[in-house]
């Protein structure tokens, strides 16, 4: 990705490692976003805008294809404008299962074994991965489902084959 990510890290996602390609994308928007994100270990919604779009592509291109389409930030951005999400991002939790039977947002936890969310792809639900906390709010979320990158007709024709679209609608 860039001059700071090689695309060859992200082959763990081949072989179905989902949970670490979580890690190394978050790793990487990290690094993208610059040295003062690097510093503290997190990116602020502020910094979103700011990442490149050629390198959010790529992450994208490379989430979708592993997870054969389910799987990717305009994934998750295609749930989110659906008609039955509207831009709602309780709905939105709902729809990508990050909330469990009782309603509440699922727990990420660094033990792989007690951690909430799923990361088989077969089992998980379209758009679950990647993981974008909530926890200071939903504005680092709405940033990402909102880049530059998902923005023209090109890009997303690009990142989304026809195929895929007309096979697994969200609307």
């Amino acid at each position: 990705l860039g001059k700071t990510m090689s695309v060859s890290a992200f082959g763990l996602s081949a072989q179905g490692e989902f949970r670490e390609a979580d890690f190394i994308t978050r790793a990487a928007l990290i690094t993208l976003a610059g040295e003062k994100a690097v510093d503290r270990g997190y990116v602020y919604f502020t910094e979103v805008p700011k990442l490149p779009v050629e390198d959010m592509a790529t992450i994208e291109r490379l989430w979708q294809a592993y997870s054969d389409g389910k799987f990717g930030y305009s994934v998750q951005r295609q749930a989110f404008i659906s008609k039955k999400v509207n831009e709602n991002f309780e709905n939105f939790f709902e729809r990508i299962g990050w909330k469990n039977k009782a309603g509440s947002l699922l727990r990420w936890l660094p033990e792989a074994k007690n951690d909430e969310f799923i990361y088989d792809a077969e089992k998980a639900p379209k758009g679950h991965l990647p993981l974008t906390s909530a926890l200071r709010g939903t504005q680092l979320l709405n940033g990402l489902l909102t880049h530059p990158a998902w923005e023209t007709e090109g890009e997303r024709s690009r990142l989304r084959p026809a195929h895929f679209l007309s096979r697994h609608p969200f609307n």
